[in-house]
């Protein structure tokens, strides 16, 4: 199966001081991700456009659908990362994932369907809640949490991204093993 474009904001505040990123949770009722906390985001639908203008459309819309927080024209979208879903499951996205400074208005809300709560957290907070099983993360998320959290500050993370934006190579990780034992490996992982 062919994975669908998909696209993320990882929405930033703190500025020079600190690094906090928006966390939404999607309804436990949802078919794909149920009660999972995410970044803001979603599948590229054709009003998007195609490539990266459609790809950076989707991420806008999401986090204006999501989180309800507008991004305005000028505000820039720096690539972050990309993940592509495994091909043993049956749902996939080859998804991309954005930084995004959050405007100094951001007052975000949910919907409380699609989704039901949001915060903000620095990466090592959604960590050790994940940890201690208080927050069910995404192993993208999680991968992309544990980045993150090498960052003292927002403007230091996006600094560090602009530079790499153009190194960035897909991630496609793979199911190993199956029931109990299954598990998700990186490649190069045994």
């Amino acid at each position: 199966m062919t994975p669908r474009a998909a696209a993320t904001v990882m929405l930033l505040r703190g500025g020079n001081e600190q690094l906090e990123v928006l966390m939404v949770r999607r309804t436990p009722a949802a078919r794909f991700m149920a009660g999972v906390w995410v970044f803001p985001g979603g599948a590229v639908d054709p009003s998007d456009g195609d490539g990266q203008a459609g790809l950076r459309g989707a991420a806008v819309r999401e986090l204006r659908e999501e989180a309800g927080v507008t991004l305005p024209p000028q505000t820039e979208l720096v690539g972050f990362a990309r993940w592509i879903t495994p091909e043993a499951l049956p749902i996939r996205f080859d998804t991309w994932f954005y930084l995004a400074a959050a405007p100094a208005d951001a007052s975000p809300r949910v919907d409380g369907s699609e989704i039901v709560d949001w915060r903000w957290l620095t990466p090592a907070q959604a960590l050790v809640e994940a940890a201690a099983g208080g927050m069910k993360l995404a192993f993208p998320t999680l991968k992309q949490l544990e980045q993150l959290s090498a960052f003292p500050s927002a403007q230091e993370l996006l600094t560090h991204a602009r530079a790499q934006a153009n190194a960035i190579r897909p991630v496609r990780p793979r199911v190993v093993g199956s029931g109990e034992h299954e598990r998700i490996v990186l490649p190069g992982e045994d």
